[in-house]
């Protein structure tokens, strides 16, 4: 399906106030255009920053928007791509200690889990293996861990990029 486009969002859900503008500049480098966003303070930590970014672009964008970040220290984010012609979406969600999460998504940005990951956690005969397996593949650990960075942003303020109707 070449040519189909998607949406995104990169949430940046901590960094520090030097890493900000090397963000800005990695996310433009991966979609090609000039990238500004705007920073406020995140209450979740002192002396970090948090900001939103709207992206369209070909769908695997989210993944090149993931990888530019991949790695860097104290840096939370999460990247998504909504479904769209042909394709699942998807969720990256990376922090400092966990590394980077994969998930592919519905429509309506619930994770997916793919089969072959349900039956090798039924097989399992312990309980608590089940449980666990079951949290990796749905990213509990890094849920658990940006959980307070996503509510300190509730109250951010919101650009509305488009209107319907």
């Amino acid at each position: 399906m070449a040519g189909v486009i998607t949406r995104g969002v990169l949430f940046v859900h901590s960094a520090p106030r030097a890493l900000c503008p090397h963000i800005e500049w990695a996310a433009g480098n991966v979609l090609g255009v000039r990238v500004s966003m705007d920073w406020i303070a995140q209450p979740a930590g002192r002396g970090l920053y948090r900001a939103e970014y709207s992206w369209q672009g070909p769908q695997g964008m989210g993944a090149k928007l993931a990888s530019a970040l991949r790695g860097w220290s104290h840096l939370r984010y999460e990247v998504t791509e909504d479904a769209s012609n042909g394709a699942d979406g998807a969720r990256w969600s990376h922090t400092p200690d966990l590394g980077i999460f994969h998930a592919m998504t519905d429509v309506h940005g619930n994770v997916v889990v793919q089969e072959d990951r349900v039956r090798a956690a039924l097989e399992l005969a312990d309980p608590r293996a089940m449980r666990d397996a079951l949290d990796l593949a749905l990213g509990a650990a890094w849920d658990d861990e940006l959980e307070p960075f996503r509510h300190a942003g509730l109250g951010a303020p919101v650009r509305w990029l488009h209107q319907v109707g």
